[in-house]
């Protein structure tokens, strides 16, 4: 795949490159050619975790099906897409397992990097915020992890039908679940958040939530509601939380989110006005920071204060204002 240019590009878990092959999904004689094929692979899911497989290698996070099996019951199988190889498969694991983590001597292992001895293997669940933030698996593998994450979360959710109770079946190779009793139809859901930064001439506007790190200043963020335009959710989320009233807004990137299943999409607004009225039920602090500060807050060099890091959309609005990328 050419290289992409976009901002989006940049983020985390926006490097996957699957052919959905959506054409495809409610051929089930072709879906099931795929899952014959011995090339087929399948990630494998117990919850919110993901499971890998840790070698001298590294990390693996593709498994034949009979692999899959062996480490418990699936409850859901859904087709992603076709690598080039052949067709790739997420599949869900039964309640049993759902909520193992690693354990503490994975953990320990995974943060000094240690591989198990040469010809050995260790089994690991992790989530993907770590997985991505170790470096565990390849940023095309977390793009494609980020989609089996999304889908089978709203799989695990959405058993029963939202309008009659009944049991739902799942069709059109894992992307719809469909009632017996009432025929409703269901589609998998991607909940679209906006996350932008205020500016003011040679000022950006950047606050922190009571659970952020001591230090720590992102973008601003909130859900768009129904019925209101991603602009309109810009200029009320940063009039919601710091009280700046903004008018142009532009569209900047977004960022595939998988916590559990939102859409990241970032904006630069206008503001009106620099006085801040802080929400303190949103948001502990909010402040300007100067061109120079948000330079040197994405490079890790102003004292006291840092951003997210690089797997998230909102370091890099901060980073492409800050170095004169947008406007």
């Amino acid at each position: 795949m050419a290289a992409r240019k976009e901002l989006s590009a940049r983020t985390g878990y926006s490097g996957n490159d699957l052919d959905r092959q959506s054409d495809k999904r409610d051929d089930p004689a072709y879906v099931e050619a795929q899952r014959r094929d011995p090339e087929a692979r399948t990630f494998v899911l117990a919850g919110d975790n993901v499971v890998l497989e840790r070698d001298s290698d590294g990390y693996r996070s593709l498994f034949t099906f009979a692999e899959a099996a062996a480490r418990g019951a699936a409850r859901e199988t859904a087709f992603l897409g076709h690598d080039g190889v052949g067709g790739v498969f997420a599949t869900l694991l039964e309640d049993a397992p759902q909520d193992l983590g690693p354990t503490t001597e994975q953990l320990q292992r995974i943060y000094r990097n240690e591989a198990p001895a040469a010809g050995k293997s260790a089994e690991v669940r992790t989530d993907l915020r770590s997985m991505l933030m170790q470096g565990m698996v390849s940023e095309k593998i977390a793009g494609r992890l980020a989609q089996a994450k999304s889908l089978m979360y709203w799989h695990s959710r959405h058993r029963f039908c939202s309008n009659c109770g009944t049991p739902t079946d799942v069709g059109a190779a894992g992307w719809k679940r469909t009632c017996p009793h009432c025929k409703a139809e269901h589609f998998p859901r991607t909940d679209p958040v906006v996350i932008m930064l205020a500016v003011s001439g040679e000022k950006c506007l950047l606050g922190r939530q009571p659970r952020f790190p001591k230090g720590m200043y992102s973008a601003l963020a909130g859900f768009v509601e129904g019925g209101e335009t991603l602009e309109d959710a810009v200029r009320r989320e940063i009039k919601e939380e710091s009280g700046v009233p903004c008018g142009r807004v532009s569209y900047l990137a977004s960022q595939p989110w998988p916590f559990p299943c939102s859409l990241m999409i970032g904006a630069l607004a206008e503001a009106e006005d620099e006085k801040i009225t802080i929400d303190r039920t949103e948001l502990d602090d909010a402040r300007w920071f100067s061109r120079e500060e948000a330079l040197k807050l994405v490079d890790g060099k102003l004292e006291g204060f840092f951003c997210p890091p690089k797997l998230a959309i909102a370091h890099h609005l901060i980073a492409a204002w800050a170095r004169g990328e947008v406007s």
